[in-house]
């Protein structure tokens, strides 16, 4: 159980696991765009697949614990941004899985999780190696989606981040070395 002045494993075990393996998927999404790194998609679908089920039992448990307490003096405005910016996090990092499923899905590629197929692909038998989507229009909007959910993360992460230096170097009250795992005095 979350306390003010420190957290319990599972809330720093949680926010750990999902904050790096949300950087790393981030981090391989734009490799693979901007390089034409096909080899990578097949892992990727699969991580995030898995990912999804990580990403929903952090949000389920944030909500049934509540939101953290600030241990330092802070603003109404700042109490509420950083509630905002934690709701963006939380919303981002489960759509993101779900708008790369959509798009996957519906373009006819399919996912699974390593090897085991989720959502088949539907082949075309009049061009071997490509693909009919189910669902063209849905796999667009979900493709575009998707990348803008990417670049959407990228700057609620990059705020994310400042606050939790705001309150490391500049209150000085302890709200990092909390999720670092140290009993605050």
């Amino acid at each position: 159980m979350d306390k003010k002045l420190s957290l319990s494993y599972t809330t720093i075990a949680l926010h750990w696991l999902c904050a790096l393996a949300m950087l790393a998927m981030l981090g391989v999404g734009l490799y693979m765009v901007r390089f034409e790194a096909w080899s990578f998609y097949p892992w990727h679908k699969s991580a995030g697949v898995i990912l999804l089920a990580l990403m929903l039992a952090r949000a389920a448990w944030r909500i049934r614990q509540g939101w953290l307490p600030a241990l330092g003096a802070a603003s109404r405005i700042e109490q509420g941004l950083a509630k905002a910016v934690h709701w963006m996090l939380i919303i981002g990092t489960l759509a993101m899985p779900l708008t790369g499923m959509l798009f996957s899905g519906a373009s006819g590629h399919g996912f699974g999780i390593f090897g085991i197929p989720v959502v088949h692909e539907q082949h075309d038998p009049v061009h071997p190696g490509q693909v009919i989507p189910y669902r063209a229009a849905w796999a667009d909007a979900a493709q575009l989606m998707h990348a803008w959910l990417g670049y959407y993360l990228i700057a609620v992460i990059t705020l994310h981040i400042a606050g939790a230096l705001k309150h490391h170097v500049l209150a000085r009250d302890g709200t990092l070395r909390r999720m670092f795992g140290a009993h605050i005095q």
